[in-house]
């Protein structure tokens, strides 16, 4: 449908907890075609609603040719573990090595509210992790040690993009927490 700007870090509504769906209309598949074609431009590894500014439980994936979508995700994750670069759209050029579950398995709905399970390991889990934590406004480097997160925020405040004026956040009817995200 469309490419969507992507929120950057210092924008509120990627450290607020989505919303789960309630209604699987016309306006959630546009969402989900919004989030696959600006995923896919980016290029990125997966885009939660959050990025795009839209507060609701619903994100996007594309590992290996693999394009795809969960809306209201649960996971069930491994104890083994595995270490290894992660990356985000809303924090442009940062790379750091981020601790996750090995393996994943994933379970909510399609766009259409069809029950969908996805299980993956590697690089899809850690993007289904990555993205599920979107949901709950947590950020990937939210999770590095210490040393590595001080880097990491010394790096985006003398990024060229930090503090860049963020746009209005989109409102949709779905929401129920009375902000409108």
């Amino acid at each position: 449908m469309a490419v969507q700007p992507i929120r950057l870090f210092g924008d509120p509504i990627l450290r607020s907890r989505a919303v789960e769906v309630s209604t699987f209309d016309k306006e959630l598949r546009t969402l989900v075609s919004d989030l696959t074609d600006t995923m896919l431009e980016a290029p990125g590894a997966g885009l939660a609603a959050p990025q795009i500014g839209v507060g609701l439980r619903v994100f996007t994936w594309n590992i290996d040719g693999e394009v795809g979508h969960l809306v209201n995700p649960t996971l069930e994750l491994s104890e083994e573990q595995q270490f290894g670069a992660e990356g985000c759209l809303s924090l442009p050029e940062l790379t750091y090595d981020c601790r996750r579950a090995l393996s994943v398995v994933a379970n909510g709905f399609s766009m259409h509210g069809e029950p969908i399970t996805i299980s993956g390991s590697e690089l899809l889990a850690r993007a289904i992790q990555h993205e599920t934590d979107h949901l709950d406004g947590i950020l990937f480097i939210d999770k590095l040690d210490t040393e590595a997160r001080k880097h990491a925020m010394k790096t985006i405040r003398e990024s060229d993009w930090f503090g860049l004026e963020k746009p209005t956040i989109k409102v949709s009817p779905h929401a129920t927490n009375g902000f409108g995200f």
